[in-house]
């Protein structure tokens, strides 16, 4: 699944196609993803000039004068940039065409991706409104992971995943972070130290930023919108190598599974 990374990485990419352009047309030819494109985006964003476009947690937002549409890539979607010309494959759900004569192509084979729109400020639409800080942000801080915390039962990692304390902390990173933070992922969030918050704080930043920095992770489906694999797979400590020698020490890596998440950390150098 797409993590902050990959939907930062896909950003970078299609920017620079985009803002300052007038969308000409928009080809549907699925509208049924995890929620029913609605009958209003061909219509309204059609015409419009993308004034910019942004990235708020794992939401793409293309931002014009009449609204905004909204892109979740889901499971297994993509964003790509391609030539008008090109040859439409199974699964290009929706094309976005443009005046530079590209197209901003939706390609999504399970379908849990959307497409949304809306006419008023997208900070204020449902999915947007109650998340919490940007991982690169001043709000994100160790003191803010602490506070959130005191009293919770939560275990640290399902914690960290809590888009309303942080965004963008998936599976994968929030794995490499505790690994890098030398924190078990079972432990309770009410019963870590300021002082570990603020390296666990700093491991966040540190890897998202890399990741982003190598194109993201690819797992099976997520390529960027060149169409290229992601790299930071080869530097993953820990997620994925279950039953491997631990980096650090040379331990047996651990599998578990938290909330139907497969969880691999160290015993040893994690506590």
């Amino acid at each position: 699944m797409p993590e902050l990374p990959e939907v930062e990485t896909t950003l970078r990419g299609i920017e620079p196609y985009l803002t300052g352009i007038e969308v000409t047309d928009i080809t549907i030819r699925q509208k049924q993803l995890r929620w029913p494109i609605s009958d209003e985006l061909a219509t309204a964003f059609k015409n419009q000039t993308i004034q910019s476009v942004q990235r708020k947690a794992k939401y793409l937002l293309l931002n014009s004068q009449a609204g905004t549409t909204i892109i979740h890539l889901g499971m297994s979607g993509n964003l790509q940039i391609v030539p008008s010309e090109t040859p439409v494959k199974k699964h290009d759900h929706v094309d976005f065409h443009l005046a530079n004569n590209f197209h901003l192509r939706f390609n999504d084979p399970r379908r849990f991706g959307c497409i949304l729109w809306t006419n008023q400020a997208p900070e204020k639409h449902k999915l947007l409104c109650k998340l919490g800080p940007e991982p690169f942000s001043e709000d994100f801080n160790g003191q803010h992971l602490y506070s959130l915390s005191r009293n919770s039962k939560r275990s640290i990692k399902n914690f960290i995943m809590d888009p309303h304390v942080v965004v963008g902390v998936g599976n994968i990173y929030a794995n490499e972070a505790l690994f890098a933070a030398g924190i078990h992922p079972t432990r309770h969030a009410g019963r870590i130290s300021l002082a570990r918050y603020q390296a666990l704080n700093e491991a966040i930043r540190t890897i998202l930023a890399h990741a982003i920095e190598q194109g993201g992770t690819t797992l099976k489906d997520f390529v960027s919108s060149s169409g290229q694999a992601g790299y930071f797979k080869q530097e993953l400590n820990v997620y994925g190598r279950n039953n491997q020698p631990c980096s650090q020490c040379g331990r047996t890596l651990i599998l578990i599974r938290q909330s139907n998440r497969a969880t691999v950390f160290c015993s040893h150098c994690q506590h």
